[in-house]
C-alpha cells in the first residue's frame, strides 16, 4: 500500500482508487453531485478549480486541483 499525494499535503491510498476522472463531463458531474448530496465527497482543492475526481472503492469521491495526468503519474511511480 502506497499513499498518493493529491496536493496540499493530502493523500489517498493507491489500493482504494478505482478511477481517476476529469470532472468536466456531465456523467462525472452527476457522480460528484450525488457524492456531495450523500456526504461522500471529499474536497481537497483548498478553494482552487477542481481538475480531478478520484473515485474510491468505498464510493467516496475525492476532488483534487491536480490534473488527472499528474495524479496518474504519481500512482504509476508509487508502484
Amino acid at each position: 500500500m502506497k499513499l498518493i499525494n493529491i496536493g496540499f499535503g493530502n493523500y489517498v491510498s493507491d489500493i482504494r482508487i478505482v478511477a481517476v476522472m476529469n470532472p468536466d463531463s456531465a456523467p462525472v458531474k452527476r457522480v460528484i453531485a450525488g457524492a456531495k448530496q450523500n456526504g461522500l465527497a471529499i474536497d481537497a482543492t483548498y478553494g482552487r478549480h477542481c481538475k480531478t475526481a478520484i473515485l474510491t472503492d468505498s464510493n467516496h469521491v475525492v476532488l483534487s486541483s491536480l490534473s488527472p495526468e499528474v495524479v496518474e503519474s504519481r500512482i504509476n511511480t508509487a508502484e
